[in-house]
């Protein structure tokens, strides 16, 4: 008998920020769907808004209480013009901030495009039990986020911790009785 799990597919809804984009040539969401679903894990939603504030945060929120949700993988707008809003849309919503994903994401992108990944705001944190990530629009920097971070991660069969085994206790604190 084996010590090692069976797979868990994982849900996960992806979000483009873009003014330009549509479906059809959105390679970095391609890229992100394309590998989610080599994964293992389960496509729960793909859409596209504008860089709009508003917009993004309502999308977010919206898949964040949604059960058919388990994560939320946005890519775009984490740069630093003045359409690059999606940080300030989604991190009012997080409960609890993921500051080291920004860190690994940028060791790992800083081996790839070096000191041009402090061009990048790529944040993630937790909305209630929904695991939220802000990727930067390119396909190279989706595919290094979920290659070289993300999709171990996601798989938990990955030793010595990963984000599946604890999923079923990330909204705790939303169950708890007052007094």
């Amino acid at each position: 008998m084996s010590d090692i799990p069976a797979f868990v597919p994982v849900r996960i809804a992806i979000l483009t920020v873009s003014d330009t984009r549509s479906l059809s040539d959105d390679r970095s969401g391609d890229t992100l769907e394309r590998r989610v679903r080599d994964a293992g894990h389960q496509v729960a939603d793909r859409r596209i808004t504008k860089d709009n504030i508003e917009d993004i945060r309502a999308i977010v929120a919206d898949w964040s209480k949604c059960d058919a949700v388990d994560v939320v993988l946005t890519t775009g707008g984490t740069g630093f013009t003045g359409r690059d809003v999606t940080p300030e849309a989604v991190e009012p919503l997080f409960d609890k901030r993921m500051d080291g994903f920004s860190h690994v994401f940028h060791r790992v992108s800083f081996e790839k495009i070096g000191t041009s990944t402090i061009q990048s705001r790529a944040t993630a944190g937790l909305i209630g039990g929904t695991f939220v990530f802000c990727l930067p629009g390119s396909p190279g920097a989706c595919r290094d986020a979920w290659d070289l971070v993300l999709k171990d991660q996601f798989d938990i069969r990955h030793k010595p911790c990963n984000f599946v085994e604890i999923m079923p206790r990330l909204d705790e604190h939303l169950r708890r009785k007052p007094g």
